[in-house]
Formats: structure tokens, C-alpha cells, sequence
């Protein structure tokens, strides 16, 4: 298994777990224990790692595909608690969600292992999220709580490279939403208005782009042997059918 190939079969999975627990009813319940609506929560909660003094517009520039206006929104809401700490708040709801369903994985330890050297081994240029999320340190808690962590900074990273590919094959932000997944449903969700680009045109730039991403996430599976490799995919895929369950 290469290294780009790694990358392209953990994606889904990564996506999966770290979609699991920041869905979580406890996770959203957290945002009403601190008086937020969900997206502030999600938009502090993803980009307070930057600091609290950072503009709406810097943080829109590093998620990417979230329109200024929808990050705005979320980012001053945030502001009455303080975006560092909401930041501290979800990562801390994503440690005790890893304990509570991660934990029973067999290999989870395995798994930390695997995840916390690729993580270590990424190149943060361009991904500030990454960056900044990295030097976080890791709420306290067993080996479910580091895998779900370690986990979400791989999300990040996937995030960070799929955002450098769009752009190098030049997408917009929207166009990327729209050409992406969930298209339209997804593009309202963010903040964008219609009307919308056509989706059809738009493909092929993105599967593009989806190949391009893998290679720029697959060059930090390289620090993995092959076996490692296909251990990690293999771990990642039992992670998210508990998650999953």
C-alpha cells in the first residue's frame, strides 16, 4: 500500500468518526451548557486554536469553505465565552466521546501509535487548523480519548490538503462545496446563496483535486511502513464501524 493510497482509503473512515462525536448529543449539549447555537460551537470550536484575537475573516481564509459571512456569525457568537476556550470545550467533548466508544476497539493503543506518528509527521504549511490544533495538548483521558484526538487532527489534515488541491485546480470555495458530496444541501448549510454554479462542469476539477489531495495527505503516511500502513487503514476502518454501532 503507498503511501497516496493510505491516504485515500483512511479518508472515509477519519471522516466518519470524527463526524461521529461532534454530532454527538453530549457534544451539543455542551453548546447549550455554554449558551451557543451548534455553529458557533462548530466555527469556534474548530478555529479557536488560533487564539481569540483573530479576525472572522482570517478564520473563514483558514476553514475555507465556509462563507465569511456564516463564519461571522458563528465566530462573535462565540466571543462572549471566548473562542480558545469553546476550542478547549469540543476537544475535550471529542477526548470523553473516544473514551466512551473507542476504547473497546482491540488495537486501540495500536492505533493511537499509527495515527500520532502520521500526525506528527504532516506538513502544517498552509494548514494553519493543523498547525494549530497540533500544539494543543490532549485532554486528559485512556487510549480512546488520544485515538478520537489524533483522529480529528487527521480530519484536519485531510481538510487542509483537500482545500490546497481545490485552489491549485481552481475551484472557489463555493464551487468546491457544489462540486462536493453533498452540493447544494451542503452549500446552504455553510452560507452560501444562490444561485449556484452548475455542478456537472465542476466535477472533474474536483476528482482532480480529490487525487491531488491524496498525495498531499499521503506524503505524511510515508513516515509509516507498508504494513504500518495498512494497519492504520485497517484500525481506522474497525474505529468507524463503532462509531458507527
Amino acid at each position: 500500500m503507498t503511501p497516496e493510497l493510505a491516504a485515500s482509503s483512511a479518508k472515509w473512515s477519519v471522516c466518519e468518526i470524527d463526524n461521529a462525536w461532534s454530532t454527538h448529543p453530549t457534544t451539543l449539549r455542551r453548546a447549550r451548557e455554554l449558551e451557543l447555537t451548534g455553529w458557533a460551537y462548530y466555527v469556534a470550536g474548530r478555529a479557536g486554536v488560533l487564539g481569540d484575537d483573530v479576525r472572522p475573516e482570517t478564520v473563514a481564509a483558514a476553514i475555507g469553505v465556509i462563507s465569511v459571512d456564516a463564519v461571522r456569525a458563528g465566530w462573535n457568537a462565540a466571543r462572549k465565552v471566548g473562542p480558545g476556550e469553546v476550542a478547549a470545550s469540543r476537544l475535550a467533548e471529542c477526548a470523553r466521546w473516544g473514551d466512551e466508544r473507542l476504547s473497546p476497539l482491540p488495537g486501540v493503543e495500536r492505533l493511537v501509535d499509527l495515527a500520532e506518528a502520521v500526525v506528527e509527521a504532516a506538513d502544517a504549511v498552509g494548514m494553519p487548523l493543523l498547525a494549530a490544533g497540533r500544539a494543543v495538548p490532549v485532554p486528559d483521558g485512556g487510549a480512546g480519548a488520544r485515538a478520537a484526538v489524533f483522529v480529528h487532527l487527521l480530519r484536519e489534515h485531510r481538510a487542509g490538503a483537500l482545500l490546497l488541491a481545490v485552489r491549485s485546480c481552481g475551484l472557489s470555495p463555493v464551487e468546491a462545496v457544489i462540486a462536493g458530496p453533498d452540493g447544494e444541501s451542503e452549500a446552504l448549510a455553510f452560507g452560501w446563496q444562490p444561485p449556484f454554479p452548475a455542478r456537472l462542469p465542476l466535477m472533474r476539477r474536483y476528482h482532480f483535486a480529490e487525487a491531488l489531495a491524496d498525495r498531499i495527505a499521503g506524503q505524511a503516511y510515508a513516515v509509516l511502513a507498508v504494513e504500518q500502513r495498512q494497519q492504520v487503514v485497517r484500525l481506522l476502518n474497525e474505529a468507524a464501524a463503532l462509531a458507527r454501532a
